[in-house]
């Protein structure tokens, strides 16, 4: 019979060992019948009941004392011998064993137990009952709130005295059955004198009193266990030295270092580094210094760093370290400094690769994203920062600010979407990026109202462990989907750090463009403070500039005006040139010439009432005169598509004035329209003395002298006084007509469009004075 089967499975993992014992039922409490009740009951006939279609339930509660459980152990040694031999002599023994063995008894016994005993190994190995049916299968993702039970506290067994901080919190690298917690008072001001200095190990499945107790020479500020040997454990104290205790060698530490080559201040964190024996670890202190150490020869450091940066040194209070980074660290200081060192740079310089500061607090919390380690969270002031190590002007995000003070805070082992934040108003926040991102996840009041000062998450992250500073751990159990990894959580994630990054860089360029805005006009400024007088010279010499330009851009406007309106008016007088053979050839009336001047002044002042009264342009009454009279007659509309201002009324003047060249065919339609022929009749009567008296400038002068004086806004132009004493010198009568024009509704004049009809005027004036002699 050869059969051999091997149990991977720890004895400790079955769980506790239940004994059961067989024995007679015991009364404890009989309650007999009472005859003199019994007498008085009365049958109830006919009986009526209700009935109600539920179960009938009631509620019981038992308080049973507290069980207490002690380990108790059994050495079993060598026994069974007969007297006559002696159980260390080896020969003896073997002499008997081969006598045994002979008998045919044994053999018989051997056989039959034999068989028995290959039934039970067979019929265990043909079913594993430690078989994991379903590991493969993703598990099935709840969607029921998350929430966490509290399922045991701690207690400080020595906290009736003097309540003591529960400073540092460590689980046992295999599975989360021990817990050990360091208790000091940081504020040393308010320790009393003789104040115990014991820190505990608590096993979770033995509550009552701590498994065992550790015992320094000074208060135990942090606590580390041995990631790759559970029975060592590494503390830093109070009075800045270090020690580590083995727990199979009692509750004093084996080692401890020595006072010159130790910390100056208290050791607020020690951590254990991934090297090959397993027993190098470095630490950080209040004084400035991170100094790595040897459990084989502690006495003094191997290595050591001073944590300077700009020039300023700066206390560390938190380490973290990632064992996919064996070279890199990260400190977090009192100064609300981070610190990114190397230690295997050639130079201490070399050693400060980065700082990355944001808080307004010293940074108490710090700890690598376990699936992402380039992201790490710091825990300072009212917030918890997510940084990433690319990044080092700004956190990529953080979580809201808080009422009370962040104490401490660190990520979940097996969701990198979830963190855990302690605040000092007693409260513990689960955070959830995958669930929510401006709110904690969820929310659990620890402790009353006594400050969280320290948390921890096992490896299988289903517990979480807080120390409070009245020196009591509370254990809670997270529901399934606080430590169940989600679908695509990894992928989610990582695209969340990825965007926000690329978000902080944007704007942080345009902060640095912006802040290069500000520091030119800054120093535009400064300049200009210091030299004064080149400044307002400059500024005077900008000013007249812009004067000068804008004093030459009317001034050519002007000029560009005045010259337009010189080429319509020589186009005007080139047609109405041509139209003169035309007039000569029609009949004149005689009556019409023998008028006086005196009746051209009267309409002239006529002309000027009805522009005033009226719309302000002359052709509007002339124009359906004219339309009746000649419409077969060509418009000269050339002269007005040169005009500056071809969008106002005015452009029709000259389609008005159009059939004054030939006045005496419009005689026939003087008693339609008497009002409106009145100064058409009358305008070339104004030129008929010009023809026999050889002096019309003096006419002209008494007209102008007998004329009331224009009001102000309808002046003529400097152009149209050019062109007045332009046609006075040739021998015209249109300085004589200016007046007759009607002002413009703007206040402006037109001197192009006065011109045309003035012309044709004088032209009809001259050949009836050739008529008349």
């Amino acid at each position: 019979m050869e059969i051999v089967y091997v149990y991977t499975k720890k004895r400790s993992e079955f769980g506790r060992q239940c004994n059961f014992q067989d024995r007679q039922a015991e009364i404890h409490t009989d309650i007999g019948p009472d005859e003199s009740i019994a007498a008085q009951f009365i049958n109830r006939d006919p009986c009526h009941a209700a009935i109600q279609n539920a179960p009938e339930m009631s509620e019981h509660e038992v308080n049973t004392e507290r069980f207490e459980t002690e380990s108790r152990g059994m050495n079993h040694t060598e026994g069974g011998w007969p007297k006559d031999v002696n159980p260390n002599e080896v020969e003896q023994t073997i002499r008997f064993r081969k006598k045994v063995e002979k008998d045919e008894y044994y053999m018989q016994m051997i056989q039959k137990l034999g068989d028995t005993m290959e039934h039970c190994i067979k019929q265990n190995n043909a079913v594993d009952i430690y078989e994991e049916y379903f590991q493969g299968i993703n598990t099935v993702v709840s969607n029921e709130p998350p929430e966490a039970k509290t399922i045991n506290v701690f207690r400080d067994p020595n906290g009736d005295s003097y309540k003591r901080t529960a400073s540092s919190l460590s689980w046992h690298p295999d599975g989360a059955l021990k817990l050990a917690v360091a208790h000091s008072e940081l504020e040393f001001q308010r320790a009393p004198r003789g104040m115990c200095t014991h820190s505990y190990i608590w096993n979770l499945e033995k509550p009552n009193k701590p498994e065992m107790t550790l015992k320094p020479i000074s208060p135990l500020v942090c606590l580390e266990y041995n990631p790759k040997d559970s029975h060592v454990l590494v503390g830093g104290c109070y009075n800045g030295l270090l020690g580590f205790w083995d727990t199979r060698k009692g509750s004093y530490p084996v080692e401890m270092s020595s006072i010159n080559h130790s910390h100056q201040d208290p050791v607020f964190k020690v951590r254990f580094l991934s090297s090959k024996t397993g027993t190098e670890f470095f630490s950080t202190s209040t004084d400035g210094r991170v100094l790595w150490w040897d459990i084989r020869k502690i006495s003094e450091p191997t290595d050591s760093l001073v944590l300077e940066y700009e020039g300023q040194r700066l206390g560390g209070v938190s380490l973290d370290f990632e064992s996919t980074m064996p070279t890199k660290f990260l400190v977090g200081t009192e100064q609300k400094v981070v610190l990114l060192c190397n230690r295997k740079a050639k130079t201490p310089a070399d050693r400060i690769t980065a700082a990355y500061s944001d808080h307004v607090g010293a940074v108490y919390g710090l700890q690598r994203n376990p699936f992402f380690p380039k992201n790490f969270l710091t825990i300072s002031d009212w917030q918890a920062r997510i940084w990433s190590e690319d990044f080092k002007e700004s956190p990529i995000t953080w979580t809201r600010q808080h009422r009370h003070y962040v104490t401490d805070g660190c990520w979940s082992p097996t969701r990198p979407a979830v963190f855990f934040t302690t605040q000092w108003n007693g409260t513990l926040d689960i955070w959830d990026f995958v669930f929510k991102h401006r709110e904690p996840a969820l929310t659990v009041k620890v402790g009353g109202e006594s400050p969280l000062f320290s948390v921890s998450v096992p490896d299988n992250g289903r517990m979480v462990a807080v120390g409070a500073h009245d020196g009591t751990v509370t254990l809670l159990e997270l529901s399934d989907n606080l430590c169940n990894l989600q679908p695509n959580e990894k992928a989610s994630v990582s695209s969340m750090f990825e965007r926000e990054l690329r978000r902080e860089k944007t704007l942080e360029s345009r902060y640095r463009e912006m802040r290069a805005k500000e520091r030119a006009k800054s120093s535009a400024a400064a300049a200009l403070k210091e030299e004064p007088s080149e400044g307002t010279e400059a500024q005077n010499g900008h000013d007249d500039l812009i004067a000068d330009t804008t004093r030459m851009y009317w001034e050519a406007l002007a000029q560009e005006k005045s010259e337009r309106e010189r080429r319509a008016q020589k186009k005007a007088e080139t047609k109405e040139g041509k139209k003169k053979v035309e007039i000569d050839a029609e009949p004149r009336d005689v009556k019409e010439e023998s008028q006086e001047p005196e009746e051209e002044r009267d309409d002239v002042l006529e002309k000027q009432d009805v522009a005033e009264n009226g719309n302000g342009i002359n052709g509007e009454v002339e124009k359906p005169k004219a339309e009746e009279s000649k419409p077969e007659e060509p418009k000269p509309e050339e002269p007005k598509a040169e005009e500056p201002k071809a969008e106002e009324p005015k452009a029709e003047e000259p389609k008005a004035e159009e059939p004054k060249a030939e006045e005496p065919k419009a005689e026939e339609s003087k008693d339609e329209e008497p009002k409106a022929e009145e100064p058409k009749a009358e305008e070339p009567k104004a030129e008929e003395p010009k023809a026999e008296e050889p002096k019309p400038e003096n006419e002209q002068a008494e007209i102008k002298a007998a004329e009331p004086e224009p009001p102000k806004e309808k002046t003529s132009t400097d152009e149209e006084t050019k062109l007045a004493e332009e046609n006075a010198a040739t021998g015209t009568s249109e300085a004589a007509a200016k007046p007759e024009e009607a002002p413009q509704a703007n206040g402006e004049s037109e001197p192009s469009a006065a011109a045309a009809p003035d012309v044709k005027e004088t032209g009809d004036a001259e050949d009836k004075a050739k008529d008349g002699d």
